[in-house]
């Protein structure tokens, strides 16, 4: 009896198993729009069939074809599947949204995380503990300023942000998640030009290093110069001296004072 309702269940898994793969082709097959089947004064492009995670590689399964009125093409757009196919997300994509060439990177060698790198931009990692990584709330996209903290000859601390606006690429091994709920991470890896990451070096072996994290759509304030306070040294009046001159006038002698 434990065998006959074993085979049942097994046979009831794999008819849903074969229903469910039924539904899901045709649901692919009328996302798709092909060009003959493109309505007149109607051009096609490629938008994301499903939302499209920041660092994800770009595969058929994510994209599909939508027409558009002719001459709304948006720049950079892509209108051929095989154009994005392989791409590098780097930006998190919303589903239906259309596809242009500004939020993909090539991705032709390497480890995905390579393809994020800005031209002539460097990504270091930094070890960090709950502390200097903002208590977990670092993500993948954010940005952070690094301030250095050193020790003189005297003990005394000084402190001191040495970069600004500096891009997380990843934290320890993840380049993109989904969750906004703390995380406690050992590394982070962030993306800066090759003198900063030389002056990131320096501090760290210098001394300690903090990140603080900022608001996406914060600016850079200049700092206001110091006001310098300008002392006027007192003038000293020297008081005059005097002398004593003697005038002689035959048997008479007169002395009287002068200031000089």
């Amino acid at each position: 009896m434990a065998k006959r309702r074993g085979l049942i269940l097994i046979f009831l898994s794999l008819l849903m198993a074969v229903g469910a793969a039924w539904v899901a082709n045709n649901w692919v097959k009328a996302q798709l729009i092909s060009k003959a089947s493109a309505e007149p004064n109607m051009q096609l492009v490629v938008a994301a069939a499903v939302a499209i995670p920041y660092t994800t590689k770009v595969e058929s399964r994510h994209l599909k074809l939508i027409q558009i009125p002719d001459g709304a093409l948006p720049a950079g757009a892509y209108t051929e599947l095989a154009d994005v196919e392989g791409r590098v997300a780097t930006t998190s994509i919303a589903r239906g949204e259309i596809l242009v060439e500004e939020r993909f990177a090539r991705h032709t060698k390497g480890s995905t995380l390579a393809a994020l790198v800005d031209e002539n931009m460097r990504a270091i990692t930094v070890r960090v503990n709950d502390v200097v990584g903002v208590a977990g709330f670092l993500l993948p996209g954010n940005t952070v300023d690094v301030l250095a903290a050193r020790k003189d000859r005297n003990q005394r601390a000084t402190i001191e942000t040495i970069l600004t606006n500096v891009k997380v690429l990843a934290v320890d091994q993840t380049a993109a998640t989904n969750e906004n709920e703390p995380v406690i991470v050992r590394a982070v890896t962030l993306e800066m030009k090759p003198t900063d990451a030389e002056k990131l070096v320096k501090a760290s072996t210098e001394g300690s290093i903090q990140l603080t994290l900022r608001n996406p759509d914060s600016e850079d304030v200049e700092p206001e110069p110091e006001k310098k306070t300008v002392v006027k040294k007192p003038v000293r009046r020297t008081a005059p001296s005097s002398s004593t001159v003697e005038i002689i006038r035959g048997t008479d002698v007169k002395k009287t004072k002068t200031q000089t």
